[in-house]
């Protein structure tokens, strides 16, 4: 039987068929590159339609009344303007052809000078995470850098600002030396003159470094809002409180108001860390915290007693002015003002015992808070101790004591160098602790109790330091710019708001 030829098409038909093809990509490439205009702007409105739901869901529903108002008057103002919907379009043509337009990808990984930077801090750590008996090491000398560090992140010019770190269940995580030796470790290899931020979780095995942003140093003196018995003692990092104040700051371009975290302290009968205690370096900013805090205790209605003992004249601008009860320099002073605050704590207790026998509310002048602030105590000490005389800060036994029951505040600020001075009774009775200016951790830790749960700098703004109160956790802190106005070196803007909260003088005779 005779084979009948195969149709041509299945034959010779090759090809032609590639030839369709070739021609119909072709038409395809050139549709696409003539339709690609109206493929961005399309993708753009899908992605201005979804950003429009979110938004949307987003808003409460007690909003949604006023924003579709708003959104048919701003309707009905296009249509009503010449070539109004012309320009709308074309308007929206262009948003949409931003929104849909092609980005260049994000980098995959690291690149050749990050990934160097991360072997390099990966070898570092392999002599604090590794043991010989280990039979697979996560850390070990030319070991995959990748399989330890989980997340990290670069800036612009290089260097890392954050890392995640997986280490061994071995290692001592629990003691702080271990953990001490680690943080300055990563504090070297990371870059100097930062202050980087540790996060320990023992549980999972895991360390997260990251470098934290500077605290704002332009928040002048103003009138906080607080409540009665409430300080600002300085402001800190958003995660470290719950609670904001809205702050006026000096910008480039005037005044700029913004919420900011601020380190709260509470004093009067309520409080647990009635007393502070302030230690620093000269030019630390001691002395601006205690301009601040008498500040705000004399715009509560308060009344302020202040001991300078370096007789610098750094409060002179509180002198004669109403609730500044006085402002003493000198030993002979100095001491007979701490008498008379024993002698007006013991009046008061006195007078509140009294009051709450008969069922009567203690009487105004009780309850008118009044503080005691002394600056470089030691100097005083040292003085009297030249005369033959005692100390004068164990006059401050009985406010520091029986104070707080009483709406008495005692303010101690003293420097580094002479804290083997300090009267023990400020040890003991200051347990709202300040260290501000350049100091190591365990300066740190032997005023506050605890170390930092950062790492300090050694080039830090006046101001800069942190700040605990009581048993509760360390915490950033940057006092507010309170300068002394009298000063010359002090600029326009902070000499004016200290000017401005500043009590009218009193009236002589």
């Amino acid at each position: 039987m005779a084979r009948r030829p195969l149709p041509r098409i299945l034959t010779g038909g090759g090809t032609s068929l590639a030839r369709g093809r070739d021609l119909a990509r072709t038409a395809a490439d050139s549709a696409t590159d003539v339709l690609h205009p109206l493929l961005v702007i399309g993708r753009g409105l899908r992605v201005l339609a979804v950003a429009g739901r979110r938004r949307w869901a987003a808003t409460p529903k007690d909003r949604r009344g006023p924003a579709l108002f708003l959104a048919a008057a701003c309707v009905l103002v296009v249509a009503l303007v010449p070539y109004g919907p012309l320009l709308a379009l074309l308007g929206l043509g262009a948003a949409a052809a931003w929104a849909g337009r092609e980005r260049a990808p994000a980098a995959a990984g690291p690149g050749e000078a990050e990934a160097a930077r991360l072997a390099s801090l990966y070898e570092a750590l392999v002599p604090y995470f590794s043991i010989p008996e280990d039979p697979q090491p996560l850390f070990a000398h030319g070991g995959a850098w990748d399989k330890a560090f989980s997340g990290y992140v670069f800036d612009d010019a290089g260097r890392l600002v954050r890392l995640h770190i997986r280490y061994p269940a071995y290692f001592t995580d629990g003691e702080p030396a271990a953990r001490a030796r680690i943080e300055a470790l990563l504090h070297a290899k990371s870059g100097r003159g930062r202050e980087y931020l540790f996060e320990w979780d023992e549980e999972g095995n895991q360390l997260d470094l990251r470098v934290l942003d500077p605290l704002p140093t332009d928040i002048v003196a103003q009138p906080f809002v607080t409540a009665p018995g409430e300080s600002v003692l300085g402001f800190t990092d958003a995660d470290g409180v719950q609670r904001t104040l809205p702050v006026l700051l000096d910008g480039e371009h005037g005044p700029q108001k913004r919420d900011v975290p601020p380190v709260l302290w509470r004093t009067g009968p309520r409080s647990t860390e009635p007393h502070l205690l302030a230690v620093g370096q000269p030019g630390s900013g001691a002395s601006t915290l205690l301009r601040s805090l008498a500040l705000q205790a004399l715009g509560h209605g308060g009344e302020v007693l202040i001991v300078e003992g370096g007789g610098s004249g750094d409060y002179a601008c509180f002198a004669g002015r109403a609730g500044v009860l006085g402002v003493e320099c000198g030993l002979d002073g100095s001491v007979a003002m701490l008498q008379w605050a024993a002698r007006e704590t013991e009046r008061r207790l006195v007078a509140t015992h009294r009051a709450r026998e008969t069922g009567r509310p203690a009487p105004d002048d009780i309850r008118r808070p009044l503080w005691i602030l002394l600056d470089r105590p030691s100097v005083l000490g040292h003085l009297a101790a030249a005369e033959g005389l005692s100390d004068p800060v164990g006059l401050l036994q009985v406010p520091l004591r029986h104070g707080r029951a009483v709406h008495v505040t005692v303010v101690v600020a003293e420097q580094f160098e002479h804290l083997e001075l300090l009267h023990d009774v400020v040890w003991a009775h200051t347990r709202a602790r300040v260290v501000l200016g350049p100091a190591g951790i365990q300066q740190i830790a032997d005023v506050l109790g605890v170390p930092p749960h950062t790492t300090p700098t050694a080039d830090v703004p006046p101001g800069r330091g942190y700040a605990r109160l009581g048993s509760g956790p360390v915490h950033r802190l940057q006092v507010p710019a309170t300068p002394d106005p009298y000063d010359d070196a002090t600029g326009p803007v902070p000499r004016e708001a200290v000017l401005e909260l500043l009590p009218a003088r009193r009236r002589q005779g």
